[in-house]
């Protein structure tokens, strides 16, 4: 490895930078944070290991020492940074409190059909008149129409009004710490919060009582978030058709909120969702562009190349414009750890170094990391840093110099090595692909080949070049009609995607070893091997509880309802969460992944009842689940039997599957007919195995419990006894009454509701009468998705505790 350092140096290149990896590595798995004082010191201990390490100089085992000195510096400084984060957090007393904050808008507002969310960098905070002490950074929504003015209580909102990014504004906010939904192999909301570094999310108050929002000032703050905010409105005024101007609007500023649910999932189909937002892809491509720009401009001028060469030029002016088009695309965590990559290889290649690939690839990996250490935990991270290592690796050990050729000769020569180059990718990042999501595009080699090309020359350079004259986006708006009919295409295909259960660690690591070593230029008897490498993954089946015993699982899905129920070979879903925006809700976000990751094929539906924190992800449901049978109280003029025609749930209907026992107790024929409101029609549902019972009871209310508790009291109806039960209508005052638990006697009670929400959910009074009889409740803000089993009916599973870190909000 030639270096100027020499060869003691040069030695301890390798395991220095694996360090700088593993360290951070290893952190960032930690459930909760140390001591400052723990960091500080294992930082020194690493400083002192590196130095004796350079008075060691070239003895025996000091790549060890220098392998452990870094590793232990990483571990130290992301800890240390960490717990300097978290001491700037949000203060619990400020949560539910209003405040009047005056800030600047950090970053151009996203509209919606319900109102706005906005960035707000805050300058100063009062609570009833007394400073307090806020977080930096704010995400907030501001919302029109009702919001609620305390427990049971709402008032009419003042519409939001038109945000600019570096406007100072004064608001009545209500704020909270960052807290999602905690599922298995489901995205970690508090996470991406953290690294965009937002300590605190929240509401603007804008009802009658509440003081008016004022701008103050358009300030100079922010100016390129001002100008991405024009150039979107631009491209909605001169592109009329919604659905394009989105995918304009992501291409050239880097709004991927932009782009409609529908064509979203046209993308994952087809493998293209990297192409829709400013990935390294883009920015890699932009900075080749710009450097061929560069170079040529700079040969123009024989002074320019005397005093600096050509191909220097070209790779700093590559790299420089390619920062600027990430700072203008929105500066995204992804597109930030591209430039770092391309600043780093471009300032090795320009110090007259020239080491082997393994290692840049290595060097490029820890600057990224030493950056951002969270980006490890990101799919993106692998996605990009495992092609780019395949790539280098399935190239030829040296390529022999091309012979003269003619224009279409040397264009058939580019376009052949970049269909092997995407053969290549494909081919190594199914199984990774599949690992970290589930499911692989069967279509999206064909799709990558045609579509890279076409939106990375055509589509985004006139998207990019419309903000200097808009008119381009007429004709970028027809490409990407183009694009978006042949995409469409290709994803209605019955075979377009393939989704396996998720794998446990081993078998996806081993799977992608398996693609790697398929791509690798070995000998073919040696590729075979691969084979029998990519079976685990291909082929993992999620374990099933045996014949005669279920299991729940409690989806995290905020306000709302939405159990999985598994047998021995069936599953029913009792219904799907809420719908949280037009293009959001619970079935989209939360059970179709989770449904897939278990490898489910869904027997039945079960909607309690019209509201839709309840029905609210039955559409994206059902499109996934296109076997599934529904039971619900739905009328017949509502808009999901349109989808798929539902039966009607009626007291004593009775099936039993694996041994296991259902029972409709609710509502009887006759409620039907009688006039009320939706909850008292929510099916109730008896699982049951002769030993253990779960009750899930949807949102009656009193009356509804007073009629199912009688038979406790030798009226002589099916019995409610049950071991968990999901507690009616979320905990509300309306329901869980005392001669109700005490029909049911449960031992366990799953309590599905939003942090902090709207509502009041729980009551207090509810949980009170849950203690007094010894029952363990069990809610989504401190459980997360909650898993229990009929073979250990006293034990239930808490995704938010078994997959703890230290970002992870904790509710006291």
């Amino acid at each position: 490895m030639p270096d100027r350092h020499g060869p003691a140096a040069s030695r301890w290149i390798t395991p220095a930078l694996a360090g700088a990896v593993i360290g951070p590595a290893l952190q960032v798995r930690q459930p909760a944070l140390w001591e400052a004082t723990a960091y500080a010191a294992l930082g020194v201990l690493g400083m002192t290991l590196l130095a004796g390490a350079a008075w060691w100089r070239g003895g025996r085992g000091g790549w060890a020492i220098v392998l452990l000195a870094f590793a232990l510096v990483g571990f130290a400084a992301c800890g240390w940074r960490a717990d300097r984060f978290l001491a700037r957090g949000l203060d619990p007393a400020l949560e539910g409190r209003d405040l009047v904050v005056t800030g600047i808008v950090a970053a151009m507002p996203q509209q919606h059909e319900a109102g706005l969310r906005f960035r707000l960098e805050v300058e100063s905070a009062t609570a009833g008149g007394v400073p307090v002490r806020l977080v930096p950074l704010l995400s907030l929504g501001w919302y029109g129409g009702v919001a609620p003015a305390g427990p049971g209580l709402m008032e009419l909102q003042r519409l939001p009004a038109p945000l600019r990014a570096g406007e100072r504004w004064q608001l009545a906010v209500r704020v909270k710490a960052p807290h999602g939904n905690s599922n298995p192999h489901g995205f970690d909301y508090e996470l991406w919060l953290w690294e965009q570094g937002v300590q605190a999310t929240g509401s603007v108050r804008a009802g009658p009582r509440d003081p008016a929002p004022q701008r103050l000032a358009t300030t100079w703050r922010h100016p390129v978030e001002r100008w991405r905010q024009e150039v979107r409105d631009a491209v909605y005024a001169q592109v009329p058709d919604r659905p394009v101007a989105g995918v304009l609007a992501a291409l050239a500023v880097g709004d991927q909120n932009a782009i409609e649910r529908a064509d979203w999932d046209v993308f994952r189909a087809t493998g293209m969702a990297h192409l829709m937002s400013i990935s390294g892809l883009h920015i890699t491509m932009f900075a080749w562009l710009a450097a061929l720009g560069t170079g040529a401009l700079w040969r123009r001028s024989t002074r320019a190349c005397l005093a600096w060469p050509a191909q220097h030029a070209a790779l700093a002016g590559g790299a420089a414009l390619a920062a600027a088009y990430a700072l203008f695309s929105g500066w995204g965590v992804p597109a930030q750890r591209t430039v770092l990559m391309l600043a780093t290889v471009a300032l090795l290649r320009l110090s007259g170094r020239h080491w082997p690939w393994p290692v840049v690839w290595l060097l490029a990996a820890a600057v990224v990391v030493t950056a951002d250490p969270w980006a490890l935990l990101q799919p993106g991270f692998w996605l990009s840093f495992v092609a780019v290592g395949v790539l280098f690796a399935s190239e030829p050990a040296s390529r022999a110099a091309p012979t003269p050729a003619t224009p279409l000769v040397r264009l058939g020569r580019a376009t052949m090595a970049a269909l092997r180059e995407q053969w290549v990718v494909t081919l190594a990042l199914t199984p990774l692909t599949l690992l970290l999501f589930g499911q692989a595009s069967l279509v999206g080699l064909l799709a990558n080949a045609i579509a890279i090309p076409w939106v990375t020359l055509v589509v985004t350079p006139l998207a990019i070049a419309g903000a200097a004259a808009n008119w381009l986006w007429t004709p970028a708006g027809a490409a990407v009609q183009v694009l978006q009919q042949f995409l469409q295409w290709l994803a209605a295909f019955p075979f377009a995607t393939v989704a396996v259960p998720a794998a446990p660690l081993w078998a996806g690591a081993l799977g992608v070893a398996g693609g790697l070593l398929l791509v690798l230029r070995l000998p073919w008897q040696a590729r075979l091997l691969a084979l029998p490498m990519l079976l685990p993954v291909l082929l993992w089946q999620a374990p099933r509880p045996a014949a005669g015993q279920f299991e729940l699982i409690a989806a995290d899905i905020g306000q709302g309802n939405a159990v999985i129920v598994r047998t021995a070979g069936h599953t029913l879903v009792y219904d799907s969460g809420p719908r949280y925006s037009a293009e959001s809700d619970a079935g989209h976000r939360v059970l179709v992944p989770l449904l897939r990751a278990l490898g489910e094929r869904v027997q039945m539906l079960v909607l309690s009842h019209r509201d839709t924190d309840h029905t609210g992800g039955a559409g994206a449901v059902l499109a996934q689940q296109p076997g599934a049978s529904v039971l619900s109280s739905l009328a017949d003029e509502h808009g999901l039997q349109a989808i798929r025609a539902s039966t009607r749930c009626v007291a004593g209907q009775t099936w039993e599957w694996d041994g296991v026992r259902f029972e409709v107790l609710h509502p009887r024929a006759l409620d039907y007919t009688a006039p009320g409101k939706p909850n008292a029609l929510s099916c109730v549902l008896r699982i049951a195995n002769g030993a253990r019972a779960a009750l899930l009871a949807g949102d009656i209310e009193q009356a509804q419990e007073a009629r199912l508790a009688a038979p406790a009291a030798g009226v002589g109806a099916a019995p409610l006894r049950a071991d968990v039960l999901l507690v009616p209508h979320h905990g509300s005052r309306t329901s869980s009454t005392p001669a109700f638990l005490d029909a049911v006697q449960p031992r366990i009670a799953l309590l599905q509701a939003g942090y902090r929400n709207r509502f009041g959910h729980p009551a207090p009074v509810v949980l009170e009468r849950l203690r007094e009889r010894g029952v363990q409740v069990v809610d989504s803000p401190r459980c997360g998705a909650a898993h229990w089993r009929s073979e250990a009916p006293g034990e239930v599973r808490c995704e938010r505790l078994q997959a703890s870190r230290y970002w992870l909000h904790r509710v006291p």
